[in-house]
């Protein structure tokens, strides 16, 4: 028994010992030109990792890098059933990344053909950017499906590229995700802060109990209140998409380029929001 012991062990040991011998053996190989060749794989690597740098995608590429390594090993130490398996997982894995982050590379391979070369690098972050907004808006189009049924007043400043400091002053700094139940508290009507407007900006809340500016037009319809004309002052001063929310009526109005428009429904303020808040800011800021 203990013969077999020394004989497996002894195995063993060779194997590591041609293992690091093969790896000192390929370092003393290296030339410039394999350098660079390191160089730029790693950068592949840094740019594909930061794409798909999600939860979903971060875990999956530490799995790829995880079989990787066990692949090397396993093909280094002539291990040929694992190595074997390992060699079929990557030919099917293959498959499955392109099903999986089909979307992250048709983005990638848009930008390439139209030559953008920031963009391809930032291609990460705008798409988590993006993600951020797309949940704000859908946040936002709960809160107000609710506010607008309960009848319960409210005013919500989106903004785009004016700079709104000035009004973020007047309120109370919130710097919070944008959340439908936050939204829903900052309304209630005995909450402290629920006669101002709440400003989000970058998709998160940034203040509440805003002041805004009243309109000083003549011509505005006299059945609306205080909220309204508040809403489109704002949009006379701003490029800012505003939200109002009638509290007599439950009426959803919306105030962009000195414009009121009324009588929204939650899936019509969605596709507006998309199309004025949330690809506007992706044309200006690059999401």
């Amino acid at each position: 028994m203990n013969i077999l012991l020394q004989a497996g062990s002894t195995g063993v040991g060779e194997n590591v010992s041609k293992l690091f011998s093969s790896m000192k053996s390929a370092f003393s190989m290296i030339t410039w030109l394999d350098a660079i060749d390191i160089l730029v794989l790693t950068a592949l690597f840094f740019f594909v990792f930061r794409l798909f740098g999600g939860k979903k995608g971060g875990a999956a590429m530490i799995g790829i890098g995880i079989c990787l390594a066990f692949w090397f090993v396993s093909a280094t130490l002539k291990l040929d059933g694992t190595s074997f398996i390992f060699s079929k997982v990557f030919e099917i894995g293959v498959i499955a990344l392109v099903i999986i982050f089909q979307s992250e590379i048709r983005d990638v391979l848009e930008r390439i053909g139209t030559g953008s070369l920031s963009g391809i690098m930032n291609l990460g972050d705008q798409k988590k950017k993006q993600q951020l907004y797309y949940k704000a808006v859908d946040n936002i189009c709960a809160a107000v499906s609710d506010l607008s049924r309960t009848k319960t007043g409210a005013l919500i400043v989106l903004s785009r590229t004016t700079s709104l400091e000035d009004i973020i002053q007047t309120g109370v700094v919130i710097n919070a995700d944008t959340n439908a139940f936050l939204l829903r508290n900052l309304f209630f009507n005995k909450a402290p802060l629920h006669d101002g407007a709440v400003v989000i900006d970058d998709a998160r809340i940034v203040a509440a109990g805003c002041l805004l500016p009243l309109t000083r037009r003549q011509d505005i319809d006299g059945d609306l209140g205080t909220r309204h004309r508040a809403a489109i002052g704002m949009s006379e001063i701003s490029d800012a998409v505003i939200i109002v929310i009638s509290e007599e009526t439950g009426i959803i109005s919306v105030a962009s380029d000195c414009t009121l428009t009324r009588n929204y429904t939650p899936d019509a303020l969605r596709s507006l929001l998309l199309k004025a808040w949330v690809r506007d800011k992706s044309d200006n800021r690059n999401i």
